[in-house]
């Protein structure tokens, strides 16, 4: 079901989640590499400049094809996923709601209202949360505090990447309640003190959601809950560094290094995560 494919887009596509998942049984490694796989490439036709909408909406139909007629698309990264939906019982309407917030992308550029950014988050990383907790068969009692670890992940990603999103003419972040009005570089050097005071709020926001989805470990079986663990550490590592100084998001992509990575996972194997 996996081919080398889908671990080349993996480690391409997130430093963090490809050295955390390396630490999962095999067969719990594979089937989170065919996930990511389907999820990244979806990312890619809509992250694209230009971006492929054609492309999308084409893989769009090969995947409901595969799912709902069993006619396999011919597709190293749709049928395997396909596979695995029906491996695990996942909900379609899962897999509807992650397409449906990459189409967003297509569409939507700024969300003013912290209801219209979570309705985006539902989609493009609560129910990655609910696959993982379905790979990992956990019980159904998880799958709050399963969405909420993505949702958290998710925000700290719109937080690190507030230059690379004002490439593409984006904005998630909600500044209802603020004075600034966009997130360009020179708006945030004009009022340094607004933007810091603003960057700081949205880290609590997601350091308060962060701690209710840890409530969740306790459903983790530990040789699962390390690499879950380690990525979530990584991701409040980040948040920490860019709270300390929050213009740091204009000069450069915080993500920690891979020996950081590694030695979070062995800190957490030691000590009993």
């Amino acid at each position: 079901m996996v081919h080398k494919q889908h671990e080349l887009i993996f480690q391409a596509g997130s430093r963090t989640y490809y050295n955390s998942a390396r630490f999962f049984p095999r067969h719990v490694r594979d089937e989170v590499f065919v996930l990511y796989g389907f999820v990244r490439v979806a990312d890619n036709f809509v992250d694209a400049l230009p971006q492929n909408p054609r492309g999308f909406y084409e893989f769009c139909r090969l995947y409901r094809q595969a799912r709902d007629r069993q006619i396999p698309a011919g597709d190293h990264i749709i049928d395997p996923f396909v596979q695995l939906e029906q491996k695990q019982g996942f909900d379609p309407a899962w897999t509807e709601a992650f397409l449906a917030s990459m189409e967003m992308d297509l569409t939507k550029q700024t969300y003013d209202t912290l209801e219209e950014t979570l309705e985006y988050i539902y989609g493009s990383a609560e129910v990655i949360g609910l696959f993982m907790a379905g790979i990992m068969g956990l019980p159904e009692e998880s799958r709050q505090s399963a969405a909420l670890l993505g949702r958290a992940m998710q925000y700290i990603n719109f937080i690190r990447d507030i230059d690379e999103d004002n490439r593409l003419g984006r904005r998630y972040l909600p500044l209802t309640g603020t004075s600034l009005k966009d997130l360009n570089r020179e708006t945030a050097e004009a009022d340094r003190e607004a933007f810091s005071s603003f960057i700081r709020q949205e880290t609590d926001r997601y350091r308060q959601w962060q701690q209710e989805a840890e409530k969740g470990y306790r459903f983790i079986p530990r040789r699962y809950r390390i690499p879950i663990k380690t990525a979530a550490d990584m991701y409040r590592w980040t948040a920490e560094t860019i709270a300390q100084d929050p213009l740091v998001v204009y000069r450069r992509k915080v993500k920690p290094a891979q020996p950081r990575i590694l030695l979070k996972v062995l800190s957490n194997s030691l000590g009993g995560a």
